[in-house]
């Protein structure tokens, strides 16, 4: 019971900031639309969630390299130039990221894809807060919502004015995979987001 109401009173603690959106010339302006209730529903969830990882313990991640290898040659027409990995960990829990960047021939448009996985660990509660709460925000430059896409998920988050923008899913509540681009449309991060086997994503252990 410790365990729970620590969770979500660092979840309360923090819901101020899962309610800003954008960089910080955004944030003044922007408020995403939650309700009060909503969003204490959803912090409690994530408190029920997160101390039932608690009682499951440290799940092994999946080793990047494997990630890495999830990683499409080009995203929706864009050359991949570089491709990374790593594996951070703390109190025996770790976090294995894999991103893959691409860009076209001047340079004009860019994406970064990056898979994670979290190994179904609490830090993943901080990691898809969003998957948790309902967010639907439209501005003259743009929008911010939450949804799904396919079977998984969704975050998603455009600025038409210099065509920016994000789009997440969350897969088997335990994998994160994103694109953000600049320079493009939210078709193409889309696109690119799809040329990542997610089933398969889900199914690694």
């Amino acid at each position: 019971m410790r365990m729970k109401q620590y969770y979500l009173w660092a979840g309360l603690f923090c819901a101020p900031l899962l309610t800003n959106c954008g960089d910080s010339k955004e944030k003044k302006e922007e408020e995403v639309s939650v309700s009060g209730v909503g969003t204490v529903d959803a912090l409690r969830a994530m408190a029920d969630q997160a101390e039932e990882m608690q009682k499951k313990g440290p799940v092994k991640t999946v080793d990047f390299r494997v990630l890495k290898e999830l990683l499409p040659d080009d995203a929706d027409g864009l050359t991949r130039q570089e491709v990374t990995g790593e594996k951070d960990g703390m109190a025996g829990f770790t976090v294995s990221t894999a991103t893959g960047k691409y860009a076209s021939a001047d340079n004009t448009e860019t994406i970064e894809l990056t898979l994670v996985d979290g190994g179904g660990s609490a830090m993943m509660m901080g990691l898809a807060a969003w998957s948790m709460i309902e967010v639907d925000k439209e501005t003259a430059d743009g929008y911010e919502k939450t949804g799904t896409m396919g079977d998984y998920k969704s975050y998603e988050k455009y600025d038409n004015s210099d065509k920016r923008g994000e789009i997440a899913v969350l897969v088997n509540k335990r994998f994160i995979a994103t694109a953000k681009g600049q320079g493009i449309s939210m078709d193409k991060l889309k696109a690119t987001l799809t040329d990542v086997d997610l089933a398969k994503l889900g199914d690694l252990e």
